[in-house]
């Protein structure tokens, strides 16, 4: 990039010609987010506008090269991008596990035509995945996974069950771990992807605590997957497992930096009152909220120089580790501060003025951030191992 100052100029005119004004409001449930796929019904016409404008200028995937659907831009400038789409609270054009987890380990480990196929299929949002990893059996121990597929010549025939599977009811093609070799423990699963219109292949949502039901049981009962749907090396899909969970922990963390949100003290005003000085009238929550406040904007400065230094090749392998653990708490503090600063409003069910009891359902969904995508008690044992060199037990 020639000239950083003339690419912001250039990506802000582009931004205020393109982003409707729908778009640059607050996501206020699920059915503003837009997650593409077959299935997908799109809300209103500004959301499709927003997700076709994106795709047409590679800015669903902005850094990816423009052969596989991105924009081809480089760190810098895809900060710039991400900077000015914040700037005027642009939702996201697409959220997409393909985007997050399956597209950066189709960069590294995919074939090309495995990349030019799936990767412009993401990119356009025509395809949405699911992750089959974890099973009844296998979570923190993701590795002891028992799901096995039958080497049947020219296909596997899969059979057995994954767990907490985000959204495979609505998913179009999952991202699965298979065991094809049961002598070898690390160097016998197998990355597959297969369609979940598969026959042999159904789901059965969980329900949560907070009502909702974004997981799902996933069954598999001979589903035939054909030799070319792998990822990788036969036998060696754990490598490309490690590698998409870094980016899952990625995803994940970045809940605790609180999107656009700067503080959360303005949120509580009507149910706590303000003092004569117009601050909340709560010095003890006021207090928490600031040190909050604080902790976040650390995190953002570390999520920054983890970027940066990621992205220059000498980032620590476990950083993501370390991401997913603070921005996991941060994201269940943030979420504990709402339901204490909401006062009996936020304990409210059912109401449409509490659209549906959203503060509290949300907040007992964060409960299961740090359980997803490795523990938290996971996250410090590989910190302590593997950053600060501790010795083992």
């Amino acid at each position: 990039m020639s000239d950083p100052d003339a690419f912001r100029a250039e990506v802000r005119a582009w931004l205020e010609a393109n982003c409707p004004p729908e778009m640059r409001e607050p996501v206020r449930d699920e059915d503003d987010v837009c997650w593409g796929g077959r299935k997908f019904v799109f809300k209103n016409a500004a959301q499709k506008q927003w997700l076709e404008a994106c795709v047409a200028r590679g800015y669903t995937v902005p850094d990816w090269p423009k052969e596989y659907g991105g924009a081809g831009l480089s760190p810098e400038e895809t900060k710039i991008l991400r900077q000015e789409m914040k700037r005027i609270h642009a939702r996201s054009p697409l959220d997409s596990f393909g985007i997050w987890m399956l597209g950066p380990a189709l960069l590294k480990f995919g074939t090309e035509e495995q990349k030019v196929h799936y990767l412009n299929q993401i990119a356009r949002g025509e395809i949405r995945w699911c992750q089959g990893y974890s099973e009844p059996g296998s979570g923190s121990d993701l590795v002891s996974l028992q799901t096995f597929g039958e080497d049947k010549g020219d296909h596997w025939v899969v059979n057995g069950s994954k767990i907490w599977t985000s959204y495979a009811d609505k998913a179009d093609w999952i991202f699965c771990l298979v065991r094809t070799d049961k002598a070898n423990k690390y160097q016998g699963i197998t990355f597959m992807l297969f369609d979940m219109e598969s026959p042999g292949v159904t789901t059965k949502p969980i329900l949560l605590i907070s009502g909702n039901s974004p997981f799902c049981e996933t069954f598999f009962d001979d589903v035939k997957v054909p030799k070319t749907q792998f990822v990788g090396e036969v036998g060696r899909g754990w490598d490309v497992a490690k590698y998409l969970l870094g980016h899952e922990r990625e995803m994940i963390s970045g809940g605790g930096a609180g999107g656009d949100m700067v503080s959360i003290g303005g949120a509580f005003a009507k149910a706590i009152g303000r003092n004569e000085q117009g601050e909340l009238d709560d010095p003890i929550l006021r207090a928490e909220m600031a040190a909050f406040d604080v902790d976040v904007f650390a995190y953002r400065a570390m999520g920054e120089r983890f970027m940066d230094m990621w992205k220059t090749g000498r980032a620590h392998p476990a950083s993501s580790n370390m991401m997913k653990y603070v921005g996991t708490e941060l994201n269940k503090r943030r979420h504990e501060l709402v339901m204490a600063g909401g006062g009996s409003e936020a304990l409210e069910w059912d109401s449409e003025d509490s659209k549906g009891g959203a503060r509290a359902r949300t907040w007992l969904r964060t409960k299961a951030n740090s359980i997803e995508g490795g523990t938290s008690e996971v996250m410090l044992n590989v910190i302590a191992k593997r950053i600060l060199d501790l010795p083992g037990a």
